[in-house]
């Protein structure tokens, strides 16, 4: 019979798809994130967005695409409260009822990163409250690997490989 253990904790990463356009308005996201989530450990520079056009008429353009790594490493079940946090941040940032930010919450672990979702498909696992969790990457043979449901921008190589060196601090935290 198995023991049942406590999970291992692990990363939370946020992709951050953002039409704000002033320095100010960022600060005040990242301030509002931190508060929820912990310190924010890295916040890589912004680029343009441009992997698919499915946020461009609700968001407006340009859309720029970050992720943000938090210093915290995190119990794992939290998953699905922190999608419900985040859904309730980019309300927080919407004008006239389009987002302005959205926030794709996942969990970097050592063998895998997933994505919180409130997309129901064949290959995510229900978690509560309307929240899914996607397999998104596999970690085998030295580095991360996309599934073919993964979306573009994080099975691209600059992501994944960003990615394996941010899982090296869940070994350096356990020893």
């Amino acid at each position: 019979m198995g023991k049942n253990k406590e999970f291992g904790r692990e990363i939370l990463i946020i992709g951050l798809l953002s039409v704000l356009e002033h320095p100010e308005d960022t600060d005040r996201l990242l301030t509002t994130l931190s508060q929820y989530f912990g310190p924010i450990r890295t916040h890589t520079p912004r680029q343009l967005f441009q992997w698919t056009d499915y946020y461009n008429n609700e968001m407006g353009l340009p859309i720029w695409r970050s992720y943000i790594e938090f210093e915290n490493l995190i119990d794992p079940s939290l998953l699905a409260t922190i999608k419900l946090t985040t859904n309730e941040i980019e309300k927080r940032f919407s004008e006239e009822g389009r987002r302005r930010v959205n926030l794709d919450p996942g969990l970097l672990a050592p063998g895998r990163f997933v994505l919180a979702t409130t997309k129901d498909r064949a290959h995510r696992l229900v978690l509560k409250d309307g929240i899914y969790a996607e397999l998104t990457l596999i970690f085998e043979k030295k580095a991360f690997h996309a599934l073919p449901w993964t979306y573009p921008d994080w099975a691209s190589e600059p992501v994944r490989l960003l990615l394996a060196g941010w899982r090296k601090r869940i070994f350096a935290s356990r020893n």
